[in-house]
């Protein structure tokens, strides 16, 4: 199952068009933004082999949001200009196969928060080397964990989705802190992030984990290593809206962008899409949705 934000048309399958035409609402707190950000949920398995779904909450940042993820739009290297995305642009990070380092994206990464209100929460995502890992935390957080998924910031400027969504985007080149895109995709774009905060903060009992003492948390892809944390983007910004808000000279946020209009909390957490698979995904659960093979630790 995902963790999303979304407009109300997501679905499983999507048309390849103006995805900000297909919706009459938005969960972001930008109204001009229909985009669908999408990763994998977090499950908890405990000792005796059942799962449940992680919780998740809202950052620092933005309390009082409904709980789901952040989205960050910025330029990569604050001294150039990027181009915004097109009308049916759709991109792919990361790996949902695998389970091991061989092939992991390096600014995909997870962060073990040492205690309540955020606490080592200190730096950029997938900066420190130590606390930042591309594996699931080894460890009870007592303060959750974070997910962070950063994408491509270079396109070729022609293909808008190939066929395996990863073909059309690279990542840049970083010499000394300049970010340069690569001849085979010259066009700089905006860097996205994706930021979810799991709550792990009820299943840090450790008699209720595995009974060698391993981690007990499996991504929804039944992955228990971490490694295919990955994500989806589906551009919908209406017209040039995002071109507006990536030129804006003094940054655009929720409460101070002029190029852009808001909503509330309130009303962004009305807007939901229909359920569309009838499967239990509460509680406590024998397997993971949309699974039909039981990943038992034991």
């Amino acid at each position: 199952m995902p963790s999303l934000t979304r407009q109300n048309a997501f679905a499983a399958s999507i048309n390849h068009t103006d995805v900000s035409a297909l919706a009459d609402c938005t969960s972001c707190s930008f109204n001009e933004d229909f985009s669908n950000y999408w990763t994998a949920n977090l499950y908890f398995q405990a000792r005796n082999g059942s799962y449940k779904r992680v919780p998740q909450m809202s950052n620092r940042f933005l309390r009082g949001s409904n709980e789901g993820m952040t989205i960050y739009y910025f330029p990569e290297d604050l001294r150039s200009n990027v181009t915004a995305f097109k009308p049916g642009f759709r991109m792919l990070v990361g790996d949902a196969a695998l389970r091991g380092p061989e092939g992991h994206t390096p600014k995909n990464c997870f962060r073990c928060f040492t205690g309540p209100n955020f606490e080592g929460d200190n730096d950029a995502p997938c900066a420190d080397p130590v606390l930042d890992t591309p594996h699931l935390p080894s460890g009870p957080c007592l303060g959750g964990i974070r997910s962070n998924i950063h994408f491509p910031t270079c396109w070729d400027g022609v293909r808008l989705d190939p066929d395996d969504h990863k073909a059309h985007v690279a990542f840049s080149i970083n010499t000394n802190g300049t970010y340069t895109c690569p001849s085979t995709h010259p066009v700089k774009i905006p860097q996205v992030m994706l930021e979810v905060v799991w709550d792990t903060t009820a299943f840090n009992d450790k008699t209720d984990w595995p009974a060698d003492g391993s981690q007990p948390f499996v991504l929804s892809t039944g992955d228990k290593t971490g490694y295919s944390q990955h994500g989806d983007y589906l551009f919908g910004w209406k017209g040039d809206a995002l071109q507006r808000a990536m030129d804006s000279p003094s940054g655009c946020s929720a409460s101070t962008c002029t190029a852009l209009t808001s909503q509330s909390f309130v009303t962004a957490n009305k807007c939901v899409v229909k359920r569309q698979v009838h499967e239990n995904i509460e509680g406590w659960l024998e397997k993971l949705p949309g699974d039909d093979v039981n990943h038992s630790m034991d």
